[in-house]
């Protein structure tokens, strides 16, 4: 009978298998682990309503990351959102400038300037909107938010998809972060799907770079003065932040946001 299957396995060849599973299991298993348990508690989901954003903390800035830009070059719609988040996050107070990292590494694809420019349009002051052009990836926007532009502390918009990750490796590259993201999945259910799969393989690229290699982005550049000037400009929206985080601050608020999906 042997003869006859030779695909027929020993009891050694079959527990053999069974270990390469169980390691194979654990990593994949572990990038997204360690990214879920990094961010829990410093994350939450906003929804349509403002009274989502209350318990979200004071911070200096919002780092918005980029999601892509239509063919006439304008924000996607998940982009569209997170800037949406952004905007209501400064006029509720509690962030006193906006930070948009994105793509800008070829001619005609300017990922910022489109951010900034919706962001206008829905009312934010030019001037407390910052653009960083190498945001290429979440990595990159995190190290260079905390390297370049000097932020230490700040709110980190994405989808729910993406936030612990984002969360994970923005806390990684040195920030103080809390994660605010769209729950995507109500409004495009096959697109978060499909991008909540990748996140399995994004989240071991994540885990290589900030933690085994600890590498930095492929373009760093000088240290960047905008932020500064966009925290020091402060129109009615940011001193009310400035009074938040003040109070938050004093009184040892915590944030122990329960996790999303």
């Amino acid at each position: 009978m042997r003869r006859l299957l030779p695909w027929t396995w020993s009891r050694t060849g079959l527990r053999r298998g069974f270990q390469v599973l169980v390691a194979l299991s654990v990593l994949t298993l572990t990038p997204m682990t360690w990214a879920w348990l990094d961010s829990s508690g410093h994350r939450v989901t906003a929804d349509r309503s403002d009274a989502s954003l209350s318990s979200v903390p004071a911070m200096p800035v919002a780092l918005v990351l980029g999601a892509g830009l239509t063919a006439n070059a304008a924000p996607t719609a998940m982009l569209r959102t997170r800037l949406d988040i952004g905007a209501r996050l400064y006029q509720a107070g509690k962030v006193r400038a906006l930070l948009v990292s994105g793509d800008n590494s070829r001619v005609g694809y300017d990922e910022p300037t489109a951010m900034r420019d919706y962001l206008t349009s829905q009312g934010i002051p030019r001037e407390k909107v910052v653009l960083d052009y190498a945001g290429f990836d979440t990595w990159a926007s995190c190290v260079r938010a905390r390297k370049i532009f000097g932020a230490s502390r700040a709110l980190v918009v994405t989808q729910t998809f993406h936030l612990p990750r984002a969360v994970t490796l923005c806390r990684t590259a040195g920030l103080d972060a809390f994660g605010v993201g769209d729950d995507s999945s109500t409004d495009w259910p096959l697109q978060t799907y499909v991008y909540a799969t990748r996140e399995f393989f994004a989240s071991a690229k994540a885990l290589l770079e900030a933690r085994i290699l600890h590498s930095d982005p492929r373009f760093l550049g000088p240290r960047e003065v905008t932020l500064d000037r966009a925290l020091a400009s402060c129109p009615e929206p940011c001193r009310r932040a400035a009074r938040s985080h003040h109070v938050s601050r004093g009184h040892g608020a915590t944030r122990d946001m329960g996790g999303r999906a």
